[in-house]
This record gives C-alpha cells, structure tokens and sequence, in this order.
C-alpha cells in the first residue's frame, strides 16, 4: 500500500500544472467564453505568503492575480480553493514540527470576507489569528466574517 502524502508533499506536487484549457460549451454558461487557468498548488500558496499582517486577501482576488499572471480570462474558483485548503493544511503541518515562518492562511477569505471553516482549527482558530492582528469579527447569518474587510484587502 502506498504511503499517503503530507499535505507538504501535496502542496509540492505540480501535477503538470499550471495549465490552461478552453472555457468549453458547459463551463460557458457559468464563466463565459474564453480561456480557465488551472494553477499550481504552489502558486496559490505563494500569493498566500505575501499578505502581510493586518491585511487579508480572497480567494476571488488571488484568482485574479493568477488569470492575469498567466494571460487567462479567469482562474477556476474550485482548484484554486482546494489548493488554498492544501496550502493552509501544509501550513500547520509544518507548524506543528516547529516550523515558525508558514504561511499565513487565515488571511485568505471566502468571497464576502466569509472566514474559511475548512482551514485547520476551524472558523473559532481563524477568528483568533485574525482578532490577534486587529481585525473585527462579525457574525453574519451563519458565517464569520470581517468586518469592512475590503478595507484591508492587500495589493500585490
């Protein structure tokens, strides 16, 4: 049996990406016509790493960031939020070996400023980290989010 993969090893594995494919006839009607990026796992975790304390990002901004890095029309919403989940999970592997400098996931949100409860500790650890660097935490309906969040969207 094969030895299962360390969300690191996950995280490292390019799985022959970035690529780009055709926004075909059923992806249309959801994201128009042109071109989708499919990114690396180490891309998505790279913009993670360069939101600075204080500051949060979206998924919807890092797919931006990437769609224009690589002349795509758009980046797709799913890998580009799974592999923000294998970055955050990758995160807190090494945390837990005593690695200091990880990647700040907790400072990328959902679309909304929506905290992720998917990313290790749960909605209440995210919450933690993020009143800990000066961000105000609201619930709203079900969902925790930023409050005015757009204001301390980062800019890379």
């Amino acid at each position: 049996m094969a030895k299962k993969k360390s969300w690191r090893e996950k995280l490292a594995d390019t799985r022959d990406l970035p690529k780009i494919v055709e926004i075909n006839e059923k992806m249309s009607k959801k994201w128009g016509t042109g071109t989708c990026l499919i990114p690396a796992p180490y891309e998505v975790d790279e913009i993670m790493k360069k939101v600075p304390k204080g500051k949060i990002i979206t998924i919807n901004e890092i797919r931006m960031i990437l769609a224009k890095k690589h002349n795509a029309s758009i980046s797709c919403p799913i890998t580009t939020g799974i592999f923000s989940w294998i970055a955050a999970h990758a995160a807190e592997e090494a945390a837990s070996e005593g690695v200091k400098n990880i990647t700040p996931y907790w400072r990328t949100l959902k679309t909304g400023g929506i905290l992720n409860p998917k990313y290790p500790g749960g909605t209440e650890s995210i919450k933690k980290k993020l009143e800990a660097e000066g961000h105000k935490i609201i619930k709203k309906g079900k969902n925790y989010i930023v409050e005015n969040y757009e204001k301390t969207l980062v800019k890379i």
